[in-house]
């Protein structure tokens, strides 16, 4: 079983690679709002579910099972390198197919993201039946398979993360979780070379359907998938506040998710096999998992900051690295709000096992398993990000799930042996308290610790689809002033030195034009200052904004520098990401200002590439100039050369201007710019 389960180690970091190197390059491709993001991260659980259903009936036919399973690791090596070269070279297919018919553009991008996935959901079926366990073993040999699995997950996401993407790129890092993959494949191959050969269980004409009990544990495991990754939903957003929108917050969020599904799994397997009640235990784990999830926002406080601020200075000067401490800081959290629900929906699984594998059928109950409860994750993250989030909330989105969960718990607790009693009686305990916990816990609780953290008045506060906004009234001695918080991060606020800076992101590079600029467009609303200030220069007949986030939009009213730019007519505000505005529609600007989130922030770093440049110069009239925002205080020196060469490489001719202490602007053209003294005198003058 050792062997069996590292090769799974194996595979299983291989595709997690491959899932981030592929959000990620969807990211150019699609978008990075919500539903450009979860489509993405849908398809690939898609193919994994589908491919769990169709090649688990497969491994039951097959004498050979770890020769498949090696089979389909040099598949997904191959489809892997394959589409992730198609998916560099698919964001202008896309961008084309989506104006003469969108669903056909987005089926497009879905099938090749589900590809892969579709043969890695017949690894975990394929190697579990060829274990050949009888129904006695079932609980602890597939739950020890699925934690390996998925610890090779974590093992992935983190490598990928800090190690593969930034020393070898996108494509250097599809090749090399190839080679893993391949390695895995050689590793089922000499595995087989000593394996018996297996008994293929005669299939009948038509399929066997489950029995009753086993029927409804995988419809229970399905719902419980669809609680699980609500649960992730609500976190992602809401931890947040704890990290910070550094793209590396959500690898470890995530790793830190996965090691508490592997963990849960392993420790349970070890007794799975033994308990006389797996529908009880079932159901007592995932109701307890919900009870932890809502009890985590009731108990918190100023003090997880405050122990966050101690574990990152303990790392800092155990390491001497900012990015280890970092990332301390970001594990204290997630391990709070994350690991003890992920525990208990880990050794969910392997008492699911126990409920509904047949030992004559494994690759096939083992492939469902796995389908449903990803189907069931699917949906549950669309019903919660969608539905449920934006109507109510994050805290009571999380009630509901942790109601759901314990109401899910007890009914699964009726279904078990009528004996023991003690599970349903603590399974109605479990909901009584998670009910007291729900009510107990305010809806305005994240909102009430993002005051007391950063200190202030919350003036505006909303939860939506794409993330948490909000506006904090502060002070500094007698001077009051208000900033913008995304994801719980300071973006920037209306103190003097921040109307200077963001109105000449736009004023200086329309005050330098070489011509009589007609139309600008602006990446990032923000305060809405910057794109305020264009309403304040004459002469411009189109002016548009590009903003991700509707919630952005609605708390600019709260700021009073911008001029009304939120409700002003002559302001053109499109919801959707700049990259994805620039690649839809072809109009052309005689400025493009980009004012986004520093690159340390999740999700922004390509609109600081290369090919953002060059996307954005396809949009230029003649004469037009592109005016990049360069976040000094939040990257270091090597870093803000490689920002400048990379815009220099497009733009040949730019100029450096310091706009405030500490803030710099740069503006390139394709053309010299004639800095002349008396048009940039009359055009100051102008009231």
């Amino acid at each position: 079983m050792f062997w069996r389960a590292l090769l799974l180690v194996v595979s299983g970091a291989a595709a997690l690679i491959y899932q981030v190197l592929w959000i990620k390059q969807l990211t150019l491709i699609v978008g990075v709002d919500v539903y450009a993001v979860t489509t993405g991260v849908s398809a690939f659980f898609a193919g994994l579910a589908l491919g769990g259903l169709l090649i688990g009936r497969w491994a039951d036919r097959v004498a050979r099972p770890l020769r498949l399973y090696a089979v389909l690791e040099i598949g997904v090596a191959v489809v892997g390198v394959v589409m992730t070269i198609a998916l560099a070279h698919t964001a202008s297919l896309f961008a084309t197919l989506e104006q003469q018919s969108s669903m056909l553009a987005w089926t497009l991008v879905f099938l090749m993201v589900g590809v892969g996935p579709f043969l890695m959901g017949g690894t975990l079926p394929a190697m579990v039946r060829s274990l050949q366990l009888n129904a006695d073993h079932i609980g602890a040999g597939g739950g020890w398979m699925y934690a390996a699995n998925t610890a090779g997950a974590i093992i992935g996401v983190l490598v990928c993360s800090f190690l593969l993407i930034p020393a070898l790129g996108i494509q250097g890092s599809a090749l090399t979780a190839a080679a893993i993959g391949v390695f895995a494949a050689a590793g089922g191959f000499w595995l087989d070379r000593f394996a018996p050969v297996q008994t293929v269980v005669e299939q009948p004409s038509h399929a066997i359907p489950l029995a009753k009990s086993a029927a409804a544990a995988m419809l229970f495991y399905a719902v419980a998938g669809g609680l699980a990754l609500g649960y992730e939903v609500v976190w992602s957003q809401s931890i947040v506040q704890f990290m910070s929108t550094r793209s590396f917050a959500f690898s470890v969020m995530l790793a830190t998710y996965l090691a508490g599904l592997a963990l849960g799994a392993a420790l349970f397997a070890r007794w799975a096999d033994r308990i006389r009640d797996p529908w009880g235990v079932f159901g007592l784990l995932i109701s307890a998992a919900g009870l932890a999830a809502i009890l985590a926002i009731l108990l918190l406080g100023p003090w997880l900051p405050a122990l966050q601020a101690m574990g990152d200075h303990a790392a800092y000067a155990l390491t001497g690295s900012r990015l280890i401490g970092m990332c301390t800081r970001f594990a204290i959290a997630s391990l709070y709000f994350v690991l003890i629900p992920t525990l208990l929906l880990g050794a969910a699984f392997p008492a699911a096992l126990k409920l509904i594998v047949d030992s004559g059928h494994v690759g096939r109950d083992i492939g469902k398993v796995v389908a449903l409860n990803t189907f069931g994750g699917i949906v549950g993250t669309v019903i919660v990000g969608f539905v449920l989030v934006p109507q109510f909330g994050l805290v009571k989105t999380l009630a509901i799930l942790a109601v759901l969960a314990a109401l899910l718990g007890l009914m699964a607790t009726l279904r078990g042996v009528s004996g023991f009693r003690y599970a349903r009686r603590a399974a109605i305990g479990i909901i009584i308290m998670t009910i007291a916990t729900a009510a107990l816990t305010p809806s305005d609780r994240l909102a009430g610790l993002l005051a007391s953290t950063r200190g202030g008045k919350v003036v505006f506060y909303e939860e939506g689809k794409g993330g948490t906004v909000a506006v904090l009234e502060q002070s500094a001695g007698q001077k009051r002033f208000r900033r913008l918080y995304i994801q719980g991060v300071s973006n920037t606020g209306d103190t003097l030195p921040s109307l200077r800076y963001m109105r000449l992101q736009a004023l200086l590079p329309l005050i330098i034009h070489n011509g009589e600029p007609k139309s600008a467009l602006v990446i990032g609303l923000g305060t809405g200052i910057t794109s305020g200030a264009l309403l304040r220069f004459p002469g411009l007949e189109q002016r548009v904004v590009s903003e991700l986030l509707p919630e952005v939009l609605k708390a600019s009213n709260s700021f009073k520098g911008n001029f009304g730019a939120s409700t002003d007519p002559r302001l053109d505000v499109r919801l959707r990401d700049g990259r994805r505005e620039l690649f839809s529609n072809a109009q052309t600007y005689d400025l493009i200002t980009l004012e986004p989130p520093p690159p340390s922030a999740a999700g922004v770093a390509n609109l600081y590439s290369t090919d953002f440049y060059a996307l954005a110069r396809s949009r230029l009239r003649p004469g037009g100039l592109v005016a990049q925002w360069l976040p000094l205080p939040t990257q270091n020196d090597e870093d803000t050369r490689a920002l400048v060469r990379s815009f220099l490489d497009i733009y040949p001719h730019a100029s450096l201007w310091t706009t405030e202490l500490h803030e710099m602007l740069l503006v390139g053209s394709l053309e010299p710019v004639d800095l002349d003294v008396p048009r940039i005198i009359e055009r100051v003058s102008q009231p």
